[in-house]
């Protein structure tokens, strides 16, 4: 028997004033999966994901988490997600191993910082303070941040943004890792490669619709039969590619 959708969302709609953000939008997220929520600045991506963290009040609709009515449990749903935090998050003066610790009394958890630092190949960080890092490990310690509570969900806000190939490659395995053990990621990116090469679906939201919802394979077979051509010929690898197989896959942090 098919588990029913870790989130769905039904009729959801955002207004400010005489301005509908979100118009309507229905979809599933299925458990285990990376999701990709995808569309251009000011589409209402963030808007629907803030309303599906408990982080913004939502107009009409319904939104159900792991089981959790977010009208009636938004506590609950606190509880089974991880949200990424923002830079200003991380207070100045603290080490890693400090913020670890914080953060776990803020969820009541007993976590130990060494480990959860492993996971992100950042051991070797864990005295030094969040604004000592470089790119690439500051967005591996904010993931780091949302797995404290042993989330069955993790919310990821263009994790790759800013950073140098062997660090977005990194990152890329890292996601694909917590994937693997089980941990349902809802990604927004603004790197179609990127999307193409880690979600099992995407969404597709443009002024406030959700426009396309399928695999990323789906999609472009879809393009594809509806006569589209590229005007320059597919190869088999891209620059980054060889970027990559010439510079290494090994991190060079700062």
């Amino acid at each position: 028997m098919e588990q029913p959708p870790i989130i769905q969302v039904r009729n959801l709609v955002k207004r400010y004033g005489t301005f509908e953000a979100v118009k309507g939008i229905s979809f599933d997220v299925r458990a285990g999966e990376i999701f990709g929520l995808l569309g251009p600045n000011g589409a209402g991506k963030s808007t629907t994901l803030e309303i599906i963290e408990t982080l913004r009040d939502k107009t009409e609709g319904t939104v159900m988490v792991d089981g959790l009515d977010l009208d009636r449990s938004p506590n609950e749903i606190k509880k089974v997600i991880g949200v990424q935090l923002q830079t200003s998050g991380y207070y100045p003066g603290l080490n890693l191993t400090q913020l670890i610790r914080l953060f776990a009394g803020l969820y009541n958890r007993s976590v130990d910082p060494l480990v959860l630092l492993d996971s992100v190949n950042l051991r070797d960080k864990a005295k030094a303070l969040y604004k000592q890092l470089s790119g690439g490990q500051k967005q591996r310690f904010s993931i780091a941040t949302t797995l404290i509570n042993d989330p069955k969900i993790v919310f990821l806000d263009e994790p790759t943004t800013g950073l140098d190939p062997q660090a977005r490659r990194n990152l890329w395995d890292l996601i694909r890792e917590i994937r693997d053990k089980g941990t349902t990621v809802i990604l927004t990116t603004h790197y179609m490669d990127e999307a193409e090469l880690l979600c099992d679906r995407v969404a597709i939201i443009d002024s406030g619709r959700i426009i396309a919802l399928d695999t990323p394979d789906g999609l472009i077979d879809h393009l594809v039969a509806s006569g589209f051509e590229r005007e320059r010929e597919v190869k088999k690898a891209n620059l980054e590619d060889v970027f990559i197989g010439m510079t290494g896959k090994h991190l060079r942090e700062e």
